[in-house]
């Protein structure tokens, strides 16, 4: 039985290995090399490494990265809970929700970036115009409102994602724990301390973790609203990553902090899912 499952697993493995293990191992091979015109490689080592490590833009980036993604989790994840607990729990209502959370999800990044650079456009722009008509001015070159729009823009996006999982999760608590907490006369907050927030915790954990691999690494809507501006205010590292990979054409800087961008998210990723699986290990026993 066991190899019959490896059998039926092979395709997807091999698919696997196509799409992410051979371009992995490019990534780390131009990280260790120096590359003159594309086409003839040098060994360096570490020093690619080195040099972005040590480098002040480096450390700022990263800073803006792990910044945003951590403002878009204390928002995205809070909102998405509460939208979760105030939906109908079925009938026509919660069908309609679901199809209308679902649209921001399957709207394209580029879209997103575009619809909403229009909403910002000076004299034209809904957001614009609606600051104007309170007497307010919706200044693109304050890194303020362009943090904060971004940070609208990506919770517009992406909460829904949240939501679903959050609905998905309440759904699946049994009807006999709430039965027990009403016969118990237990309030609503208590009801969510003690039943709904203990069994979505896994379902938070996953949500946070896609949620900030995202986030630390957005790049379209970002680059197609402002830039990387003003001056550096929104350049991130996937900015950085882009512009020495393929604008400056300059492989092996580019391949180290791709590497290193992989190995953070890599060490977070498994930080989260080691709360994950202990918690799963003992609900399962």
């Amino acid at each position: 039985m066991k190899g019959n499952a490896y059998t039926l697993l092979a395709p997807a493995l091999l698919v696997m290995m196509a799409c992410g293990i051979v371009p992995m191992g490019f990534v780390f091979f131009y990280a260790v090399h120096d590359t003159f015109m594309g086409n003839s490689f040098v060994w360096v080592g570490l020093d690619w490494f080195q040099a972005i490590l040590t480098s002040p833009d480096f450390h700022a980036a990263a800073t803006r990265s792990l910044g945003f993604a951590l403002l878009l989790l204390l928002v995205e994840v809070p909102l998405g809970l509460f939208i979760a607990l105030r939906m109908p729990a079925k009938g026509f209502l919660s069908s309609l929700y679901i199809v209308l959370l679902a649209i921001p999800l399957l709207t394209p990044t580029i879209v997103v970036g575009y619809l909403w650079k229009i909403l910002v456009a000076p004299k034209a722009g809904l957001f614009y115009e609606a600051a104007a008509a309170l007497g307010l001015t919706y200044d693109m070159n304050n890194p303020v409102v362009v943090w904060l729009t971004l940070i609208a823009m990506d919770a517009w996006h992406w909460t829904s994602l949240i939501v679903l999982l959050c609905f998905a999760g309440l759904r699946a608590i049994p009807e006999d724990y709430y039965r027990a907490a009403r016969i118990d006369g237990a309030s609503r907050w208590a009801v969510f301390r003690y039943i709904q927030l203990p069994k979505l915790r896994m379902v938070l954990l996953i949500g946070i973790l896609l949620r900030f691999m995202d986030g630390f690494m957005i790049y379209t809507e970002a680059y197609v609203v402002t830039r990387g501006g003003p001056g550096v205010a929104t350049t991130f590292l996937s900015h950085e990553l882009v512009q020495t990979a393929l604008i400056q054409f300059d492989l092996g800087q580019g391949g180290a902090l791709a590497v290193i961008c992989f190995a953070f998210i890599a060490l977070f990723s498994f930080l989260l899912f080691r709360l994950i699986v202990p918690k799963h290990s003992g609900t399962a026993a």
